[in-house]
């Protein structure tokens, strides 16, 4: 057996920790660190430097299972996360601004994808549907922690933006479930394929939300007879893992899904926060590090051409303005203020861990190249970068207008 894959995992653990900490200083999400450290122990930095005869961390089945198994819990976390209730009080308002959330970007994805790869035929309109794909999906938690930052998280502001980048993750993970299902080599005519995607789809979710419920007493049963016991977070992951396979292997649905799907039935116990705590222990100790800087491993920007610039160029701008003018535009239709619809734009134009994974998983199906990661990683940092200070921006303006007024009747 060669050992290599435990230096390799001791560099990149390191390296991400590292890198994690410096972006956290900086008051920058510490995902955007994991992958600068996976682009500097990668091909992408030490090929061009060696002619390849040096790379720290060369891609490699070991690695791509535990960065899969990361995803996986990424994604089972995402879904214990997720508040039902929130969701149902927010109602349409969310809904709303979720819908447009995802229509406006999509659609700017698929314009700017087209120059580029084509409409020729089925698979080059899929790639420019999935270069779409890619930017619909909001970054939960980079919006969380800067709103909780600001101490607007559970303001009328906050709690829009918080379920409407719930839903639209939701939204863009089934449209991700579907464009995956559509790309089969069976040779099936699109609408038949279409129809079967959408068959297979439906019958998922209702097998899943089934067996779901059952699931769902079985926990309460459970967590009431063993509260606080490592059993629960155990079974909480085995069932995690059994959506996942069941996702990919009997429907043709993503892994993620069946994850995310799994998080969700789990997410209204007592137990959930603890389930979650363990889950993330795991999760951030090991295989979350190993996927975020798997991404910057297989990053290469070998055949970075002027086009391959120019179209990152063109995709971030489309992730950012696409949300700012579907979720401020839906936001001002639903009644908020100007000041308030731009601050939810705003809000929804961060991108993390969704947008890599829809990435990755269309890199692995040969829709997207991989030296167009380099784009996806270019809208995470920028957009990560720019969502909080835009915010503080627009929160501090708010305060600055109030002080006076304050200061006056005194």
């Amino acid at each position: 057996m060669d050992y290599t894959f435990l230096l390799e995992l001791a560099l990149i653990l390191l390296f991400t920790k590292g890198f994690g900490i410096l972006m956290k200083r900086l008051g920058l999400p510490q995902v955007v660190g994991a992958i600068i450290a996976g682009l500097l122990l990668g091909a992408a930095v030490w090929s061009p430097l060696t002619g390849g005869a040096f790379v720290p961390v060369r891609e490699s089945e070991t690695l791509s299972i535990i960065a899969e198994i990361g995803v996986v819990m990424i994604m089972f976390s995402a879904g214990l996360e997720t508040d039902l209730k929130e969701l149902k009080n927010t109602g349409l308002v969310a809904t709303l601004i979720a819908a447009l959330g995802v229509v406006v970007p999509l659609g700017l994805g698929f314009a700017v994808a087209i120059p580029f790869f084509g409409v020729s035929d089925f698979k080059a309109v899929l790639s420019c549907i999935f270069i779409g794909v890619i930017i619909t999906a909001t970054s939960v938690s980079i919006t969380v922690e800067t709103l909780k930052e600001l101490g607007k998280l559970k303001g009328k502001v906050g709690t829009a933006i918080l379920s409407a980048a719930i839903i639209d993750d939701v939204v863009g993970i089934v449209i991700l479930t579907v464009v995956m299902g559509l790309d089969n080599p069976s040779g099936v005519g699109a609408g038949a394929a279409a129809f079967d995607v959408i068959l297979k789809t439906v019958l998922f979710f209702v097998c899943a939300i089934g067996v779901g419920i059952l699931l769902n007493a079985a926990f309460r049963w459970l967590v009431k007879k063993y509260p606080h016991r490592r059993r629960v977070p155990i079974l909480g992951l085995a069932v995690c893992f059994l959506y996942a396979y069941a996702a990919e292997h009997f429907f043709g649905i993503a892994d993620i899904t069946g994850a995310y799907l799994a998080g969700i039935i789990l997410s209204n116990l007592k137990e959930t926060g603890y389930i979650e705590h363990k889950v993330d222990v795991g999760s951030y100790m090991i295989f979350s590090p190993v996927f975020f800087a798997s991404i910057g491993i297989k990053t290469t920007f070998e055949g970075m051409t002027p086009s391959v610039l120019l179209f990152a160029a063109l995709f971030v701008l489309a992730g950012i303005a696409g949300k700012i003018i579907g979720c401020a535009g839906a936001a001002k239709m639903c009644g908020f203020g100007a000041k308030d619809s731009m601050k939810i734009g705003v809000g929804m134009i961060a991108r993390g861990e969704v947008a890599l994974i829809v990435a990755q998983k269309g890199v692995e199906a040969g829709l997207v190249p991989t030296v167009y990661l380099s784009a996806v990683i270019a809208l995470v940092i920028i957009s990560s970068l720019l969502a909080p200070i835009l915010l503080k921006v627009l929160f501090k303006s708010d305060a600055a207008k109030r002080l006076p007024a304050a200061n006056g009747g005194v």
